[in-house]
């Protein structure tokens, strides 16, 4: 179960689909620009090469005492300390493999202590917005510098009454700004007033090294789609007590340690205390093996050199943009704030879903449109009615000051397609 070969310090990583090619309107094809690794980045070649090199291995996990049950067996387990020196994690933290961070934050919602009150920025992604219905949510207003965001929520918690158990639930990288939040500092502040904190890391873990140790967060949590892993799994990782003590996340084999009859002929349940009492079920080995490639590949590669790369590709695309007139980038903390590579924009006299049509009709650029399943974000960014309808993706047709087009790219994004992006938006704004 070989890796392909890293690529050097100025080429992009190795995706599928790099060669696809697609039709235009006007007649031809033209090789694909993925620019839209914020919903799904593609898979990296290295991954997919080591999951077909595992595939004729596969067997059942914790089920079976046949070779490739163990052989399995193994790997998945071997999967959770790769994903945990990837995270930087404690030594006694827990790595539970998910569906996606959706779902490693609605498990996570359903372990909270009696009484937790949940503090969340409007500023999140609707995975970490939602998932709380069983508590008492506090939801914080955006703010406009990572100051005031650890300001904003010092005071919530300090305030909070009473003053009980709290979780914190905070995005590293916003999915439509890009920005980076001040994650290490609303840690501690979490912590000085008693409260733990959840890092949302969907956006941040594909661009980023993520040390959950060293920043002192509770949990992370994010998706192997983004990461360059398909399959769908995600990750859940941090500390055990909570997930320990509270009810399984989902009730089935895997779980249970024991199961019997009761003298009143019900079932009585001895739950496991350890990763498999959130794991019920038949695990996604692949999804957990191809995430686990993921981390290998981008550790491998190095992030210093996998930032500075992206930092470069984000100057290309914000140059571009500031020369096309009409065209404003969308931005709670400042035009100067660090990001990752997910820009967010509107232009002016163009309707947002229709623009991202033409660059895919007339250029072959994929990109997305809408409200991007951070709804109160976007109106806040573009001034709009935090009450206004529109579904998550679903943009109100003809209202283009409701929805945006964002461009995301990362490690696989080969120059010519931001290249090929700028100019498009330059000849479909000024023809």
């Amino acid at each position: 179960m070989s890796a392909c070969p890293v690529a050097t310090l100025t080429e992009p990583l190795p995706v599928l689909g790099r060669d696809v090619r697609v039709p235009l309107a006007a007649g031809g094809e033209v090789t694909y620009a993925a620019l839209d690794y914020a919903a799904s980045a593609p898979a990296l070649q290295r991954v997919w090469d080591d999951v077909a090199a595992y595939a004729p291995y596969y067997g059942s996990v914790h089920r079976g005492a046949g070779y490739l049950s163990q052989l399995s067996t193994d790997l998945f387990e071997g999967c959770r300390a790769t994903v945990a020196s990837f995270l930087g994690c404690r030594e006694d933290d827990q790595v539970v493999f998910t569906r996606s961070t959706t779902d490693s934050l609605n498990l996570l919602a359903s372990v909270l202590p009696a009484g937790c009150r949940v503090f969340v920025f409007e500023t999140e992604h609707h995975a970490a917005l939602l998932p709380w219905r069983g508590a008492e949510v506090t939801c914080l207003d955006a703010p406009r510098s990572p100051r005031e965001a650890v300001e904003t929520l010092e005071r919530a918690l300090a305030d909070r009454d009473p003053y009980g158990p709290a979780l914190v639930c905070v995005t590293g990288a916003s999915n439509v700004t890009g920005e980076l939040w001040p994650v290490r500092e609303l840690a501690a502040a979490a912590h000085a007033h008693g409260a733990r904190i959840v890092l949302d890391a969907a956006q941040l873990a594909p661009h980023h090294p993520v040390d959950v140790a060293e920043w002192d967060v509770d949990w992370v949590a994010f998706s192997g789609h983004k990461l360059y892993a398909p399959f769908g799994a995600g990750v859940l990782a941090g500390r055990a007590d909570w997930l320990r003590e509270a009810e399984p996340y989902l009730a089935g084999g895997g779980a249970s340690r024991r199961v019997a009859r009761n003298a009143e002929g019900g079932v009585e349940v001895e739950w496991h205390d350890t990763v498999a009492r959130h794991e019920a079920g038949s695990p996604n080995v692949i999804g957990a093996y191809a995430i686990a490639a993921a981390c290998k590949a981008l550790q491998e590669a190095g992030f210093d050199r996998l930032v500075e790369r992206e930092r470069e590709l984000i100057a290309r695309v914000r140059a571009g943009l500031a020369d096309v007139p009409g065209v404003r980038v969308l931005s709670l903390f400042g035009e100067e704030a660090p990001r990752v590579g997910v820009l967010s924009f509107v232009v002016d006299g163009w309707n947002s879903s229709r623009f991202a049509a033409a660059l895919s009709a007339e250029y072959g650029i994929g990109v997305r449109d809408g409200l991007f399943c951070a709804h109160p974000l976007v109106r806040v960014l573009l001034d709009g009615d935090r009450d206004a309808d529109g579904e998550c993706g679903s943009p109100d047709e003809g209202r283009s000051v409701l929805n945006a087009v964002r461009v995301s790219f990362g490690a696989g994004t080969p120059d010519e397609h931001v290249e090929r992006f700028v100019r498009a938006v330059r000849e479909l704004v000024v023809p």
